[in-house]
């Protein structure tokens, strides 16, 4: 079997545990508060100390997502933001930035674009993985299932493991993972919390049994303290909702980028601490 060439992922993670650090993964949605804006954001959460950019594909019905990320997308949507506009984004942030950049899609989005041509669009732009919420396992298993025609291995597929899921599915799970593992800290939707989970620890060593790759842990991480205690027990910590709700508040604002790259700053100092 060939091996798949690496990637700004794998090339990532490589050099965060070289330095013995975590990796700090920043989402925002693609096309809030407007298509125009994303680039100077993804640039300015680089500068802030960001190593990979979840990028969120707007979707009309965002069933992985809370409120914040949901009105999210909806500004993103009526701001004219399509697939095919977040790939000319895509092209605009690599005029500046190689930074790693994941797709954070709905599989309708995919589908209705096309599998393999989304895939080879989003890769030509820029893209380096994706990540697709609602697409089971039970669908990534056979050569012709649609799992299998996610990318040739140039797009890391980022798969999501919940909190309730048993070894079994697990296992099940990460045999189609590249790039790195998303664990969701807590059941429910995205959306900022005042704790993080407490059975984080135990999830993980048994995540580890049954992959080598990075586990990252996401949903509901607001704060650098938040961040700091994730990345103690995981290989980096994704922060959303807290990002997307300083945008939603500072969106009109001319300083938006800079505001942005100041709120981010601690989360990544923490995190890579």
């Amino acid at each position: 079997m060939s091996r798949i060439p690496e990637n700004r992922i794998d090339r990532k993670f490589r050099e965060l545990k070289a330095r013995a650090q975590k990796a700090f993964v920043a989402y925002i949605t693609a096309g809030d508060p407007s298509p125009e804006r994303t680039p100077e954001l993804v640039w300015a959460l680089e500068r802030a100390g960001a190593d990979i950019v979840e990028l969120g594909v707007p979707f009309s019905d965002p069933l992985a997502d809370g409120v914040v990320n949901q009105l999210s997308a909806q500004r993103a949507l009526e701001a004219g933001t399509t697939p095919f506009r977040v790939f000319e984004m895509l092209q605009a942030i690599r005029t500046q930035s190689q930074i790693p950049i994941v797709l954070y899609t709905y599989f309708n989005l995919v589908y209705t674009y096309g599998i393999e041509r989304f895939c080879q669009h989003a890769y030509q732009s820029g893209a380096d993985g994706i990540l697709v919420l609602d697409l089971p396992p039970e669908e990534s298993q056979g050569p012709n299932s649609v799992g299998s025609r996610l990318g040739d291995g140039s797009l890391r597929r980022i798969c999501l493991v919940a909190p309730t899921s048993p070894a079994e599915r697990i296992a099940k799970i990460v045999q189609k993972a590249t790039g790195f593992v998303y664990y969701v800290s807590r059941e429910g939707v995205t959306g900022m919390q005042e704790h993080v989970a407490t059975s984080m620890s135990g999830r993980i060593d048994l995540l580890r049994k049954h992959t080598q790759l990075p586990v990252c842990i996401g949903f509901g991480i607001s704060s650098p303290e938040q961040a700091r205690a994730v990345a103690l027990q995981a290989d980096g910590a994704v922060v959303g909702s807290a990002l997307v709700n300083r945008i939603a508040e500072w969106g009109k604002d001319h300083d938006l980028a800079e505001k942005l790259e100041d709120f981010a700053r601690p989360l990544a100092q923490a995190i890579h601490s």
